[in-house]
């Protein structure tokens, strides 16, 4: 499991394996179709059996390894998938040619296979190039020809509707490639605004703090009060400004409870994640569910990013006078020994500590990440907690 860190810049990368797994998947329900074929080929006998068992075994596995040398469906198509078609097309043109009728169903499977790698603009001729082989095939094997209307149709329409399958799922993919996208370009715009604020704010207060103590390291042995005079000034400009500086970070990360909410329902969804969202009904407190807002949205980021998780459990809860944040995922993976939370989750723990509350983070025994937060409803004393980890 990839190393989880709250807040990091790292880009959500497409998963080829994953991607492979699931066409591999798909692929799978097709060879049903060729259970008769393999009872056909069980009958046969001697040298013809041997030869009949060699030949269905490599149309299998051209039909697995030319769709699977894509890493996904939007990725360019490289010379070998073009070489593994070709070889796959003069299987599926010679197979019937050779053993009989029972295998002139071998062009449907290339029509299929040719909506599924082929560019975009080229399907609909590999789809008629299949569909003309195969009604060819019907036509010239002998006792082949009342397969004629069944075989070039379902060539025809299986082909269609793997073409249609392969387009939805593309504009699926470079939707959530534009979507990671904006969202990087919009993060780099908000570093962008809060550098050159940052510098506004601190650049005279900075200036003032290094005259004052090179004021003071030169008065300090002629005129004690006055250089003690001047350490109170720094220290009262850097409160000021470290209060400017949170201030200004706090105005460009306010985040709403509701909806974060609603966005990490979006967003898990999108990730084929289900989940599971529990809140007390009453509001919270404008700080609190600001804050708890901002940990939804870094917890989530979290979760899609590295997780991998096919459930996750958001829980808001309010009792006793403390409002409480539980985010749960069952992601696969382990998390390695020595867990330490990463820079997201430290930023995370000061503003709670600032708030009076603390976190609680870590991996799960049973595998999976827990991320907690407890904070009193009521404005307390600013202390800073360290996070601790789940038991």
């Amino acid at each position: 499991m990839t190393t989880r860190l709250f807040g990091g810049d790292d880009l959500d990368v497409p998963d080829p394996g994953r991607s492979r797994r699931r066409r591999a998947l798909w692929s799978s329900f097709g060879l049903i179709y060729m259970i008769p074929l393999g009872q056909a080929v069980a009958g046969y006998g001697g040298t013809r059996l041997a030869l009949a068992a060699l030949a269905l075994a490599a149309f299998v596995a051209l039909y697995y390894a030319t769709p699977l040398s894509l890493d996904n469906w939007i990725a360019p198509i490289r010379p070998r998938t073009y070489a593994l078609l070709a070889a796959f097309a003069a299987v599926s043109a010679a197979l019937p040619f050779a053993f009989g009728d029972q295998w002139v169903g071998a062009p449907i499977y290339l029509s299929i296979v040719a909506a599924m790698t082929l560019p975009m603009n080229r399907v609909p001729w590999g789809i008629a190039g299949a569909t003309a082989l195969a009604a060819l095939q019907c036509a010239l094997i002998l006792g082949a020809g009342g397969a004629l209307p069944a075989i070039g149709v379902t060539s025809l329409s299986l082909g269609l509707m793997m073409f249609g399958f392969r387009h939805a799922r593309t504009l699926v993919q470079q939707l959530r490639e534009a979507r990671s996208e904006v969202a990087r370009l919009a993060a780099a715009d908000e570093r962008l605004r809060i550098a050159r604020d940052l510098h506004d704010l601190l650049g005279h207060s900075l200036s003032l703090i290094v005259l004052k103590s090179e004021l003071a390291r030169r008065l300090d042995e002629k005129d004690h009060a006055r250089a003690m005079a001047e350490v109170s000034d720094i220290e009262s400009v850097a409160r000021q400004s470290l209060a400017d500086v949170r201030a200004a970070i706090s105005g460009y990360r306010r985040r709403d409870l509701a909806e974060e909410l609603d966005g990490a329902r979006a967003v898990l969804a999108a990730a084929e994640t289900e989940a599971v969202v529990r809140t007390p009904g009453a509001p919270l407190p404008d700080r609190v569910d600001g804050l708890f807002g901002w940990a939804v949205r870094e917890g989530v980021t979290n979760i899609v990013r590295h997780a991998r998780a096919r459930r996750v459990t958001i829980t808001v809860g309010r009792a006793d006078g403390v409002a409480t944040l539980e985010i749960v995922d069952d992601g696969c993976g382990k998390a390695p020994e020595g867990h330490a939370p990463g820079h997201g989750l430290a930023g995370l723990a000061e503003r709670v500590a600032d708030a009076g509350g603390t976190v609680s983070a870590g991996p799960l025994d049973g595998g999976g990440f827990r991320l907690a937060l407890r904070v009193p409803l009521a404005p307390a004393d600013a202390r800073r907690a360290p996070v601790e980890s789940c038991p």
